[in-house]
């Protein structure tokens, strides 16, 4: 059985870049073009080997992208200086610290800010946004599953699934999306008594059969790009029946699961409109105040024009994306041309 195959790249051990070569690449910068893009960067050690790939740091220098290791350990304000701030750390310390230099520095452009990251790193406030959306045009229609959120005492869950009225198969998920392991883990829950053997918090959501393939919609400001990737397989009601308990599935490279070579019915790899998705995004950037995200989308089953969005991540694995190496990188240019007409 093959899984939704992303591996968000979290990792809680922080990396310490030393000062010697921070002063390195300072000092190539002053001696370098004035065309120059400076990003300081700010990536766990799993998330700098995935994003920071020899190809993606080769066409960025010869865009005159330079990238800046940030030292955790020394004021912002004595760093760079920096036209980007990319980063992916969650402690409440950085984020605070952050935004404080956000604040400070608005010629800095800091992807993302501090406080519109925190509405993706809720299950619930994530997908918020969608359902209010109401998206619904002559491609398709766009909704989330029917949900519910248990904060506390799992001997109740069962009721409160009896009273929200939510069929079952249902997926649990972690609420809170803390960069942990665990705040990954995907259970698939059969019948009622069992959900008492979740741990809260957590999000159920209604499965929802979309003949095993997810559509990951990558976002870097203005451009999109969707792959196809497996996920969980169709649950038929002989299955339902049949099985019992709570499951959980194992996470898989992102690569592994890709199935845009695969075999698969017209109905099932077709991708989403593009008009639809370009609006969705369009509305989802405009109300998050986000540049670097990913939507996992599914169509359900049997149902060409129905999409369900089951998650949105932050600054997700481009480095499995295909062709990410110059889209990222006109991104950045992009965003410091901006930044130089308006000064001038």
């Amino acid at each position: 059985m093959r899984l939704d195959g992303e591996i968000k790249e979290f990792e809680y051990e922080e990396e310490r870049e030393s000062v010697e070569e921070m002063n390195s690449v300072s000092n190539s910068i002053n001696l370098g073009f004035s065309q120059q893009v400076v990003v300081g960067y700010a990536l766990t050690t799993k998330k700098k080997q995935s994003f920071l790939q020899p190809k993606f740091e080769l066409i960025a220098r010869d865009k005159g992208i330079i990238f800046v290791p940030i030292d955790q350990h020394r004021p912002l304000a004595e760093q760079g200086p920096f036209d980007i701030v990319l980063h992916k750390l969650l402690s409440n310390e950085w984020s605070q610290l952050l935004e404080d230099y956000r604040l400070k520095h608005p010629d800095v452009m800091v992807l993302d800010p501090p406080y519109a990251i925190q509405c993706v790193r809720n299950r619930q406030s994530m997908l918020e946004d969608v359902a209010a959306l109401g998206l619904t045009d002559s491609y398709g229609r766009v909704c989330v599953p029917k949900q519910l959120v248990i904060e506390k005492d799992p001997t109740l869950i069962p009721a409160e699934v009896a009273k929200a009225g939510l069929k079952l198969p249902l997926v649990s998920k972690p609420l809170f999306v803390d960069g942990s392991a665990k705040s990954h883990e995907l259970f698939l829950a059969y019948d009622n008594v069992s959900l008492s053997n979740l741990e809260p918090p957590l999000i159920l959501q209604e499965f929802v059969n979309h003949g095993g393939v997810m559509f990951k919609v990558y976002v870097i400001g203005n451009a999109i790009k969707v792959v196809r990737r497996f996920s969980l397989p169709d649950v038929c009601k002989r299955e339902l029946s049949k099985y019992a308990g709570v499951f959980q599935f194992p996470r898989v490279s992102c690569a592994a699961a890709s199935a845009d070579e695969a075999d698969l019915e017209p109905g099932i790899a077709e991708l989403p409109p593009r008009p639809m998705l370009e609006r969705l995004v369009g509305e989802l950037r405009r109300r998050m105040g986000l540049q670097l995200f990913n939507i996992d989308i599914i169509r359900e089953h049997g149902k060409r024009d129905l999409f369900y969005v089951i998650d949105i991540n932050y600054f997700p694995g481009y480095g499995k994306m295909p062709g990410y190496e110059h889209i990222f990188t006109d991104f950045l240019v992009g965003l410091a041309d901006s930044k130089n007409q308006k000064q001038l």
